[in-house]
């Protein structure tokens, strides 16, 4: 497989270093100044091609499993994590919609939450990625009613708790969880594999000088 794989990269380099190249000065001296433009914008977008080269880098895999039971653990997840962002953003738009109606005509509402889109933009950048709550917090105090800004300040900190506190933690357990269990299993592999490959080393050890061919050591 690996014997493949290096075949294929030479061949895409050779591909790349030479073939593109006189190719493209066959079209630029024949094809006139236009279709030598033209060639050369498809002949760029084919020299993207080059980016192939750092499929190199997948021999890692080989010398690092850790890395390998990472991606692995990283694929079986993305199931567990697609469902997780999926509660996540149905979290972030009732929130959105609630705090858009509440706080229309309000600074507050003018800043955050001027439309739908704008108000899940800041819910997830200010409730989730929790970057910037005690501004949110402070204007929403200054600019409302002692009513009004008791309501905001409870809606964005429920907000926190389900969305920053509960959800993204349990998207992290969720990962965790997996990993440990790929890594567990592939640590298991790996033991299978060299148990199975010393026993081979042992009958074959015993079978050489084996004269009656009984594959017994007596």
């Amino acid at each position: 497989a690996w014997f493949v794989f290096d075949s294929f990269m030479v061949a895409m380099m050779i591909v790349e270093t030479w073939i593109f190249t006189l190719v493209f000065g066959i079209l630029s001296k024949g094809g006139g100044e236009g279709g030598g433009l033209g060639n050369a914008s498809m002949l760029r977008l084919l020299r993207l091609l080059r980016l192939t080269r750092m499929l190199r880098m997948a021999r890692l895999l080989r010398a690092m499993p850790e890395l390998m039971i990472l991606i692995k653990g990283i694929g079986a997840a993305l199931r567990s994590v697609l469902f997780t962002l999926i509660l996540l953003l149905v979290l972030i738009y009732v929130y959105a919609i609630v705090l858009r109606q509440t706080a229309n005509g309000t600074k507050l509402g003018d800043k955050y939450f001027p439309t739908v889109p704008d108000a899940m933009h800041s819910l997830l950048i200010d409730g989730v990625f929790l970057d910037s709550v005690g501004n949110f917090v402070d204007m929403a105090i200054e600019s409302s009613s002692w009513e009004e800004a008791a309501f905001f300040v409870f809606c964005f900190y429920t907000f926190i708790l389900l969305a920053a506190l509960t959800i993204m933690n349990m998207l992290i357990g969720v990962v965790c969880e997996v990993v440990s269990t790929v890594a567990a299993c592939e640590h298991e592999e790996l033991s299978i594999m060299y148990m199975r490959d010393e026993l081979e080393a042992f009958v074959h050890g015993y079978r050489d000088p084996d004269i009656d061919e009984d594959v017994r050591i007596t």
